[in-house]
């Protein structure tokens, strides 16, 4: 299918979208701090809610999984994080619940693996990453990084639920263990690996994963399936990819420069395989004003770019 135009009837700049667990639906973020819920089906669209609660531009949203119902959450520059529920009739979203921790702004939010439960970690410009998880009593249980970056937390990204190395080695019950693990990267222009132990986030990667030369915009934590080796990329100001890699829980972690695309890159996604990395960079130079997104396949042994996608208009903005 060619790629298309979907009107957003935002009056200002997107920065970010998110389509649903079952592609039906995509919510955008936009600078006129409203959300749009978009139901698309085909090349038709159908503009079904507008979810107005921030008082700055919203960065992000994010859908959990809907074995938790249908619920959206928000971050925005007002340093608010926002969970909406759609409860009742269809396409009727309430504010169930609204974070104010932050003194800052909040520029990026990931729900946890659905193993992991209603969990949902924020990075803030103030420094630090919060990840609130929901009680069975309704309430939510608050756990903290301090100073994460200290000069500003830009992304996180949570690790797959399932233990590094859990598909071959199940643990003492013969259960596969879950893990709590997240990556983070911020305008000190590190990456960061943090797990949580005993209640408590502790940094599980020394020293800082450092080759990135300018703000970190982005990190995602890439599927492995339950194998032994894990996988980061990580998307910079310095207009590099790089790919880390851990061979084996608790050994050390090694970068490798994916690609230097002399332009800001803002976004990097895995597929759920986790041999594909969709890259999205600054290069709005072609004639139609237009980003354009990357393909690559990943292995050890190679780094093959498979495509070059013009995105539409609207994209350009969550790119901006």
């Amino acid at each position: 299918m060619p790629p298309h135009k979907i009107e957003t009837g935002h009056q200002d700049v997107v920065h970010d979208i998110a389509m649903d667990y079952y592609g039906k639906r995509l919510a955008t973020a936009s600078s006129d701090n409203t959300i749009k819920i978009i139901g698309v089906s085909g090349t038709s669209q159908q503009q079904l809610a507008t979810l107005s609660g921030h008082q700055g531009p919203v960065w992000q949203v994010a859908w959990a999984h809907p074995k938790y119902g249908s619920m959206l959450a928000s971050c925005s520059y007002d340093g608010r994080v926002i969970i909406w529920k759609e409860e009742g009739k269809p396409d009727e979203w309430t504010q169930a619940h609204t974070f104010t921790e932050h003194k800052s702004s909040v520029n990026s939010i990931a729900w946890a693996p659905h193993e992991l439960g209603i969990c949902l970690a924020c990075g803030s410009s103030d420094g630090n990453i919060s990840v609130f998880t929901a009680r069975s009593d309704g309430g939510w249980e608050t756990t903290r990084i301090d100073q994460a970056h200290p000069v500003g937390v830009t992304s996180v990204s949570w690790a797959p639920a399932m233990a590094p190395g859990a598909l071959i080695s199940p643990g003492p019950s013969g259960q596969f263990e879950y893990v709590q693990k997240l990556a983070s990267g911020g305008c000190d222009n590190t990456v960061k690996v943090w797990k949580l132990t005993n209640g408590s986030w502790r940094m599980d990667c020394f020293p800082a994963l450092q080759m990135h030369r300018d703000w970190v915009r982005d990190v995602a934590w890439a599927p492995n399936l339950g194998l032994p080796k894990s996988t980061i990329a990580s998307a910079s100001q310095d207009g590099t990819v790089v790919i880390w890699t851990a061979p084996k829980e608790g050994e050390q972690w090694e970068g490798r420069v994916l690609n230097d695309f002399r332009t800001p890159v803002w976004r990097v996604s895995w597929s759920l395989t986790g041999n594909i990395l969709a890259v999205s960079d600054g290069n709005n130079n072609d004639r139609t004003g237009r980003a354009c997104e990357k393909l690559f396949t990943w292995s050890e042994a190679e780094n093959l770019e498979l495509l070059s996608i013009p995105i539409g208009l609207f994209m350009v903005a969550n790119l901006a």
